[in-house]
């Protein structure tokens, strides 16, 4: 059977279907119709129907979403496409379609995608990280997602930056309502905020990057200060999940100096003789969150 996974954004909507050996059969994309829920949700069930019909073939369908489902109310929270909160969109999808969905974020799914046949694939734990405009991950646990009681497993991006120094407190303010969250420091938008600090230069995260791979002493400076937060922050989920990969993704993981630099800071900061955790880039990028909700379907 092929599966269906859906990557629901707040710019664009995508498809994909992939055979049961990961080969990609189709994908597609259309613009994410804005402050319309119905419209939204329309969108949706037309992608899966026009694929299923170009197929020949009714496949297992996985939906990644911006947000989770509340386990307390079952309706979408937290998603920067407000016009979905509150709403209760597995069972409208499920109506639309005449079928079960699956449904969970889209970190979660980047996650899956990487543990399935990523860089990930094989490995018994795999926590998966969103580097990009916010910071999000994702834990997968013998090749399915772990959400928990409250749906929010692998949420590392808002807890506190761990062992501060004293330059680092109280830290920024999250749009949470909290200051010095892992996301205010390892987003772009985080260090982009630390190099106006330190530099008074406003710059982008990849001028930063660039820059400090030509030599740039203050870029360097900079990214070196994100590498050793980064590296905490990860100590920190290796000693709570001891995970045997941990795979990035989003824009600050194209920085290939991390996969060297990170694991060479991080042993202070974890409890054992040595750390044989893998840090590793993604396999599939911007990719990883459609195949992931399709292999979230395919999922007995």
């Amino acid at each position: 059977m092929i599966s269906i996974g859906v990557d629901l954004g707040g710019t664009k909507i995508e498809v994909i279907a992939l055979a049961p050996n990961g080969r990609e059969l189709l994908r597609r994309r259309v613009a994410t119709p804005k402050d319309d829920y119905g419209a939204v949700l329309a969108a949706v069930a037309g992608l899966v129907h026009d694929a299923e019909n170009e197929l020949g073939e009714v496949g297992t369908v996985g939906i990644g979403t911006p947000g989770s489902i509340s386990r307390a109310t079952g309706l979408l929270r937290g998603s920067n496409s407000v016009c979905l909160n509150g709403k209760p969109i597995q069972p409208d999808l499920e109506g639309l379609l005449g079928r079960g969905v699956r449904i969970t974020n889209d970190a979660n799914c980047f996650a899956l995608s990487e543990a399935t046949d990523g860089a990930g694939a094989g490995a018994e734990i795999v926590f998966g990280v969103i580097l990009g405009t916010g910071v999000g991950g994702g834990i997968v646990v013998r090749g399915h997602v772990l959400t928990g009681p409250n749906a929010i497993a692998g949420e590392w991006g808002h807890n506190p930056l761990p062992w501060p120094r004293d330059d680092e407190r109280p830290g920024p303010r999250c749009f949470a309502g909290h200051s010095g969250c892992i996301e205010t420091f390892l987003s772009g938008p985080g260090i982009e905020r630390d190099h106006l600090r330190v530099t008074g230069e406003a710059t982008t995260a990849h001028d930063i990057a660039a820059r400090a791979a030509i030599g740039d002493a203050a870029c360097d400076a900079t990214l070196s200060r994100y590498e050793e937060r980064l590296a905490r922050a990860l100590g920190h989920v290796i000693n709570i999940v001891d995970p045997d990969v941990i795979v990035l993704g989003g824009g600050m993981s194209n920085v290939q100096r991390l996969y060297v630099n990170v694991p060479d800071i991080w042993a202070p900061w974890v409890f054992s003789d040595r750390v044989d955790t893998r840090l590793a880039r993604h396999k599939f990028g911007d990719s990883s969150g459609v195949r992931g909700a399709a292999w979230l379907g395919a999922q007995s």
